[in-house]
C-alpha cells in the first residue's frame, strides 16, 4: 500500500493560543507514528494568527524531540524567504541531531500577504532566482569540495531529502527538470493538480537522490464515526477558507452551530475552488473516497491534512485514516494474491 503522511498547519483553534496548538502538534506527531503514517510535515505560513508553524525549523525541532522513527520536515520552508545558507545549517542541524529523519519540501509562494512579505525583506523578483537557489541547497547538503570555501556547518555531507513543492505547473516541471519528488497542494489550490501531475511524470529526468517520480498529493481528509459529525466538523475549515478569500483571516473557528447550514453560492464558488479534492465523512465514506482517489491519479504517497477545532476529534481523524490506509492494503494484497 502506497504510504500516507501528515501536513499539520498547526492550527490555532478559536479559544486557544499558539502554545497549545504547538503542544497539539506534538500529540498529535506522536499518535500519527504510532498509527504508521509515513511523514510528518509542517508549513511555512506568516503573520496569520490562525496558524502557528512560522519558524519551520524551531517546530520541527520540537516535533522530532517527540517522536522516535517518523520522518519529520517541512512542506515547506518557502525558499525565497531565506537564504539557502541558513535553511542548509537549520536543516543540517535537525539531520544531525536525529540522522535519517529529516525531510525539506521547498515552495516559492511567500507563505503570506504582500505586505509581510515586504516585512521579511523579499521582493518581487525573489521567486525567480527558486531554480538557482534550490540547487544552492543542494549544493551546501553535498559533500563539501576541496577547497570550498563556504559551507554549511552541520549540513555538508548529510544530503537531506529535498521535495519540491507546488500548486500550478511550475512546481511539477521544476521537480521534474531536478529529478526530485513533487508534493502537490490539492487540498487549496486543486485546479492544476491533474496537468502538474502529468508534467512532472513525462518528464521526470533522473537523479542522484531519485530514480522515478514520486507523486505527491495532498488532500483534505475529515474523517468521524457519521457522515453527519464528519461534515459538521469540516465546517471549521469551511470558515476558515472563506474568511481567508474575503481577507479576514483569524483562528480555526468552532464548527457551525446549526448542522443543517447550507451556504450561499458566492461561498459555495470560494470552497469549490479551494476545497474540491476533500474527503469529509464515516470510515465507509473515507474508504470510498480514497479508493477513488487512488485509482484515478495513482499517487505514490498521500499526505493527509485535517483543520479540526477539537483536538481529540483531529486525533480521532487521523485514527480512522490510519484503520481505512490498513483496509485498503489488506485488500489490495488479496487482489494482488488472486
Amino acid at each position: 500500500m502506497i504510504p500516507f503522511s501528515v501536513l499539520d498547519l498547526c492550527p490555532v483553534p478559536e479559544g486557544s493560543d499558539a502554545g497549545q496548538a504547538l503542544n497539539n502538534a506534538r500529540g498529535l506527531a506522536q499518535r500519527a507514528e504510532a498509527l504508521g503514517y509515513h511523514r510528518y510535515w509542517l508549513a511555512e505560513h506568516h503573520n496569520m494568527v490562525g496558524i502557528a508553524s512560522a519558524a519551520t525549523s524551531v517546530v520541527a525541532a520540537h516535533i522530532l524531540d517527540g517522536t522516535a522513527t517518523i520522518r519529520v520536515g517541512a512542506g515547506g520552508v518557502m525558499l525565497p524567504n531565506h537564504a539557502p545558507l541558513a535553511i542548509a545549517e537549520q536543516f543540517g542541524t535537525l539531520a544531525a541531531l536525529h540522522p535519517g529523519r529529516v525531510d525539506l519540501g521547498l515552495g516559492r509562494a511567500p507563505g503570506s500577504d504582500g505586505l509581510t512579505a515586504r516585512a521579511m525583506r523579499r521582493s518581487l523578483s525573489d521567486a525567480d532566482d527558486f531554480p538557482r537557489d534550490v540547487m544552492e541547497l543542494q549544493h551546501y547538503f553535498a559533500e563539501a569540495e576541496p577547497g570550498q570555501q563556504v559551507r554549511a556547518v552541520p549540513g555538508a555531507g548529510l544530503e537531506v531529502p529535498l521535495f519540491i513543492l507546488g500548486s500550478s505547473t511550475y512546481g511539477g516541471q521544476l521537480a521534474a527538470a531536478l529529478g526530485l519528488p513533487h508534493a502537490f497542494a490539492s487540498h487549496f489550490a486543486p485546479a492544476q493538480m491533474r496537468e502538474s501531475a502529468a508534467v512532472y511524470r513525462a518528464n521526470f529526468q533522473p537523479s542522484r537522490q531519485l530514480g522515478r517520480p514520486h507523486m505527491m498529493f495532498c488532500l483534505n481528509v475529515t474523517a468521524a464515526d457519521t457522515d453527519e459529525e464528519a461534515r459538521h466538523l469540516f465546517t471549521s475549515v469551511e470558515q476558515q477558507f472563506i474568511a481567508l478569500r474575503l481577507g479576514t483571516p483569524g483562528k480555526l473557528p468552532r464548527p457551525l452551530a446549526d448542522r443543517g447550514h447550507r451556504w450561499g453560492p458566492r461561498e459555495q464558488m470560494v470552497l469549490q475552488s479551494a476545497l474540491s479534492q476533500s474527503i469529509v465523512g464515516s470510515p465507509d465514506t473515507v474508504r470510498r473516497g480514497l479508493e477513488a482517489f487512488v485509482a484515478e491519479h495513482r499517487p505514490d504517497e498521500i499526505l493527509v491534512t485535517a483543520m479540526i477545532h477539537d483536538h481529540a476529534a483531529r486525533l480521532r481523524s487521523f485514527e480512522i485514516v490510519a484503520e481505512v490506509r490498513d483496509a485498503m492494503g489488506k485488500r489490495a494484497g488479496l487482489s494482488n494474491a488472486a
